[in-house]
């Protein structure tokens, strides 16, 4: 039975639902095939996702190819309730609450994987890490799984280089349907959105501090660029960091960006990316916001303790008053402030995302006998296939390889 907040949201949730598959026609293409083929009969697949409408129309997919669903979230903030009520309506069991406690988030991990799932879906890495951690007796039953962000994947990996990872992991992530787009497009628009949704400020004129600039920093800059914002980035990557000075930003430490910034974002994946050294040389009423997977970015642990008092001076912004008087608001606890704050993606890039998903799923189903205790990239026939049914569904034609072409790609002997 699902744990759910309220089931009278279903009406609400149905609509939203609906709105966001109107957007996902790859998603519905796929769902129309799985229809006919059931690729699913007598799998069980537990997934720990943001519990949203996009997430609600892959729920439906994989239970249109015959398999049965259970879902909890991957993050607190993220739960739609609406959404529940909706999945539950249809059959679904859930298990997810917005701004449930991190007990009662575990919890329903748990239930998710006592419905025994012969393959988990990820996000942030919950499910697998908790089966390996406390969950063993079910590790016979699965097949594999797949995780969609980097943070997961990164975990995941170092788990395969331990030696200790005990089924295969696709790492949805690293398609280039999913990061090429779902990270840089879908999390630079988003993560504005949050930011603007709980401040209702002008980013014209402002310094705009991004930590980070894999594809997601990338995103996240360009917005608040596009939007009149002064982007200052920082990196520890080389690499990264000569791409953003190309890109026409500046770049520095954090520790020098942190005297300048009014509004922060960090989305990195990593931990204690604004430390104590930086709060206490922040202008006074900068904003923090987070969109990396979890809520470790910020080292609000430290802020709660060097803060004089603190109170939360409307939903989702949390004012930390300093010993030097300066003020520091908080946004979203430093969970996802794309998903707290907003709407997560919108529902065209979570297409792609989720048809990566739906397809690696399959692809688990009928491979798994020559798969590894490994993480796997999604196969590159279906990384093309997504971006072919997508551009199929937008209109667009694209020009195919001559012989004559394929012959010259495939041969050394041709020259100048």
């Amino acid at each position: 039975m699902s744990d759910i907040k309220d089931h009278s949201l279903k009406e609400k949730g149905d609509k939203r639902i609906q709105w966001a598959n109107i957007r996902m026609p790859v998603l519905q293409k796929i769902k129309k095939q799985f229809e006919q083929d059931k690729p699913f009969e007598g799998t069980t697949i537990g997934a720990c996702l943001h519990v949203t409408t996009e997430t609600a129309n892959l729920m439906y997919t994989l239970k249109a190819g015959g398999a049965e669903v259970a879902l909890c979230a991957s993050n607190p903030l993220s739960t739609q309730d609406d959404v529940t009520a909706s999945l539950d309506a249809a059959g679904i069991e859930v298990f997810a609450i917005h701004g449930e406690d991190n007990d009662t988030y575990y919890k329903h991990v748990n239930q998710v994987l006592d419905k025994k799932p012969t393959i988990t879906m990820d996000d942030g890495g919950d499910l697998i890490s908790t089966i390996h951690k406390t969950r063993t007796e079910l590790l016979d039953g699965i097949l594999g799984g797949s995780e969609e962000t980097t943070t997961g994947v990164i975990r995941f990996q170092n788990m395969e280089k331990e030696g200790v990872l005990k089924y295969p992991v696709i790492a949805v992530n690293d398609a280039n349907t999913k990061h090429y787009f779902d990270n840089y497009y879908g999390t630079g628009q988003s993560t504005i959105d949050g930011i603007l949704r709980a401040t209702n400020i002008l980013l014209p004129g402002k310094t705009f501090v991004v930590g980070g600039y894999g594809f997601c920093g990338r995103g996240v800059a360009l917005r608040a660029k596009g939007m009149g914002a002064n982007v200052i980035v920082t990196e520890v990557d080389p690499f990264k960091a000569l791409q953003a000075v190309m890109d026409g930003y500046r770049v520095m430490p954090m520790l020098e960006a942190a005297k300048l910034g009014d509004v922060f974002v960090t989305v990195t994946g990593n931990d204690s990316i604004l430390r104590e050294e930086h709060f206490k040389v922040m202008k006074d009423k900068a904003i923090l916001s987070n969109s990396g997977h979890f809520n470790t970015e910020i080292e609000l642990s430290t802020l709660e303790k060097i803060a004089k008092s603190k109170k939360e001076v409307k939903e989702n912004v949390k004012e930390y008053d300093l010993e030097n008087g300066n003020k520091i608001y908080v946004l979203a606890q430093g969970r996802l402030v794309n998903l707290a704050c907003a709407e997560g993606h919108p529902a065209e890039v979570m297409d792609m995302s989720f048809a990566d998903q739906a397809f690696s799923a399959r692809y688990i189903k009928e491979n798994h006998a020559n798969l590894e205790p490994k993480v796997y990239v999604v196969p590159k026939e279906l990384d093309e296939r997504v971006a072919k049914l997508k551009l199929e569904t937008m209109g667009i034609q694209i020009d195919e390889l001559t012989e004559k072409q394929k012959e010259y790609l495939s041969s050394w002997k041709v020259g100048t």
